[in-house]
């Protein structure tokens, strides 16, 4: 099995199917990319992979333990962890703030040590503080930490998001079009970003619609249409795939 699968999953509400029968295959060290129309279905997949949705059919194994009947939080602390198409930082907060608010699953004193402030309290918070450093550093947003999310320009607040998903202690970090309002610029330390995560040792999953990043980062390509899985496949492969074509261009195959 697979390092995360994705068994024939369908997600119905009511009398809408937003996905039917979909299943990709994800193993250690991949960029793994999801492309298709708006409204295809793909964020729906990302949020039944990360248990905002329980799926109506089939089933999605991670490190070969089912977790599609997990609440979110339980597959946070499993190991996968995600990213929005809409930044959703603490932006009142600062830099390091909120990198450690994302490590509050793995927070291991109780409620009395935090009010007691506990010799326990104050070495795992030591600890967690180094720790937030470390992940800032290993993104080079070592010089912001005690400026405001806010302040960040919009690549750095980007990457100040992905930087709260690792800190989660996650091994696979879905991103959800993570090159959304970025210019040429942005986009291309973005790849360099990902690129240097995959170096790290993470697994990626990508949703986004730029395709010249797309072609570039990837390892394998799923491609959803109406909620359908309609090709996989290496980034040439898809690129010249005519299901592919017709899906985003509109067009007809031939003997159609």
């Amino acid at each position: 099995m697979a390092y995360l699968s994705i068994d024939k999953i369908s997600m119905h509400f009511g009398g809408l199917v937003a996905l039917e029968d979909v299943s990709i295959q994800v193993e250690p060290g991949e960029i793994v990319s999801i492309i298709g129309p708006n409204g295809a279905g793909k964020t729906t997949l990302f949020n039944v992979i990360t248990g905002v949705y329980k799926p109506t059919s089939g089933s999605i194994h991670f490190e070969n333990q089912p977790i599609h009947n997990k609440e979110p939080q339980e597959i946070v602390k499993a190991g996968i962890a995600r990213t929005f198409q809409n930044i959703r930082l603490c932006k009142d907060m600062r830099v390091i703030e909120n990198v450690l608010l994302g490590m509050h699953t793995h927070t291991d004193y109780h409620f009395w040590d935090a009010v007691f402030r506990t010799k326990k309290f104050k070495t795992i918070e030591l600890e967690k503080h180094e720790e937030a450093l470390r992940i800032l550093t290993s993104i080079g947003l070592q010089d912001q930490i005690h400026n405001y999310a806010t302040n960040l320009p919009y690549g750095a607040q980007r990457r100040l998001e992905i930087s709260r998903a690792i800190a989660t202690k996650a091994k696979i970090i879905l991103l959800d079009e993570p090159a959304a309002g970025m210019n040429a610029f942005e986009t291309d330390a973005l790849l360099d970003f990902i690129m240097e995560l995959k170096i790290q040792g993470f697994t990626i999953i990508l949703i986004e619609h730029d395709m010249r990043l797309v072609m570039n980062i990837s390892d394998r390509i799923y491609v959803i249409d109406h909620g359908k899985k309609i090709a996989e496949g290496l980034p040439k492969d898809i690129a010249k795939n005519p299901r592919v074509i017709e899906a985003y261009l509109g067009r007809k195959e031939e003997n159609a």
